[in-house]
């Protein structure tokens, strides 16, 4: 049995990995027997994939900012259930370099004399501190989330956090006035490099920015994809659409398998370095555009366009009704339906299983160890008549 490392911040109650106390092969136990319960009426799922050593696999962190004792920041993660912050110095989710820049920002903090935001007075500068790192390239990007345009001590702040961590490449200040649980606002000022870091997934190059989404776990990223592209059976002569598409990983691993990739998605700087990241890696047979994917797959079908192969990977409340209806009405012989949450993935293969969608093969990953998300692709395959 996989021993758990002890871990002080889950004894004052830290929310972050709520299954830590329990042997990673029981965790995984529970996850297939959660997939199986929610999916085997539709498909019996394989297998889960877990991890050989499930623990530090985090490429991203999100440090929450808090008035500690004598006024100084502290950081860490919620008490669950609360808004009281734990500080954590050692995470065991989160890449070890991640943990020592995040200590590393709160010391040039308290150094550069900045204050903690507090939440019920409203005042204070720091919020949050996003710190992300390119597991290949070593690259590391700081993200200070304030609730206003002002950071006074900025520009000390910056050389204190590079001085101590010249690993880190970029520093984004982000601006996020609202009383909300969303961590980043919509507004963003670049304060040192590039604005971005690079990182390596499936063989390629990506360019990954402070508000973009990319998967948190680069060895488990690499058996999803995996799956998905193996249910795809792509030949070479598809037209694909990826649904939801971000900064293009699932797009651009599928390009060197299809005649032509089509990636979709809302987020226009997500679809600007989906863009860059066809350039960086020579890929021309993928284009990006910044729009709603239900939207093009209507105008699509309205049109009388066709596709052969549709990926999408919602969020955690799954497809909307009008997606999945756009879906069926351009109605492409094969979709792959990435999820991470299986109670809403049943709920839309229920909906697709009635418009003639049958799923064919379930691949539960686990993703996120410790917690209590599992990852699973299904490939669903389109029969002539509905049920």
């Amino acid at each position: 049995m996989t021993k758990t490392p002890d871990c002080p911040a889950k004894k004052q109650r830290c929310g972050g990995c709520p299954l830590l106390a329990l042997p990673y092969e029981e965790q995984l136990r529970q996850k297939q027997e959660l997939s199986d319960r929610f999916l085997a009426p539709f498909c019996k799922p394989a297998p889960i994939l877990g991890m050989e050593t499930p623990f530090h696999y985090r490429n991203k962190a999100i440090a929450t900012v808090a008035p500690g004792p004598g006024g100084k920041p502290v950081c860490g993660i919620y008490e669950s259930r609360t808004h009281r912050v734990v500080p954590v110095r050692d995470c065991l989710l989160q890449d070890s370099r991640i943990n020592e820049v995040v200590e590393a920002a709160r010391a040039a903090a308290v150094r550069c004399r900045l204050s903690a935001f507090d939440e019920d007075r409203g005042t204070g500068v720091l919020r949050h501190f996003v710190v992300r790192r390119g597991v290949h390239t070593g690259e590391v990007s700081v993200t200070v989330v304030t609730p206003s345009p002002f950071f006074p001590g900025s520009r000390d702040f910056v050389r204190s956090l590079r001085a101590a961590c010249p690993d880190v490449t970029t520093i984004v200040q982000n601006i996020n006035p609202r009383r909300t649980s969303a961590v980043l606002g919509s507004a963003e000022k670049v304060l040192y490099g590039k604005g971005f870091i690079e990182d390596e997934l499936c063989g390629l190059r990506f360019s990954i920015a402070a508000r973009a989404f990319y998967q948190v776990n680069p060895l488990q990223t690499e058996k999803l994809y995996a799956a998905a592209l193996d249910f795809a059976g792509l030949t070479g002569a598809e037209r694909v659409i990826d649904a939801y598409c971000g900064i293009g990983t699932i797009a651009l691993a599928a390009a060197g398998r299809a005649k032509a990739v089509l990636g979709v998605e809302l987020n226009s700087e997500a679809v600007r370095s989906a863009q860059r990241n066809a350039r960086r890696n020579e890929i021309k047979n993928a284009d990006f555009l910044c729009g709603d994917a239900g939207e093009l797959m209507t105008r699509m079908a309205e049109d009388g366009e066709k596709a052969d192969l549709v990926f999408f990977d919602p969020p955690r409340e799954g497809a909307s009704r009008t997606f999945l209806e756009a879906l069926t009405r351009l109605a492409p012989p094969k979709a792959v339906y990435i999820s991470c949450n299986p109670e809403t993935q049943a709920r839309d293969l229920e909906y697709l299983a009635h418009q003639g969608y049958a799923a064919r093969r379930i691949q539960p990953v686990d993703m996120f160890p410790h917690t209590r998300h599992v990852e699973t692709v299904c490939l669903l395959v389109k029969s002539k008549k509905g049920l």
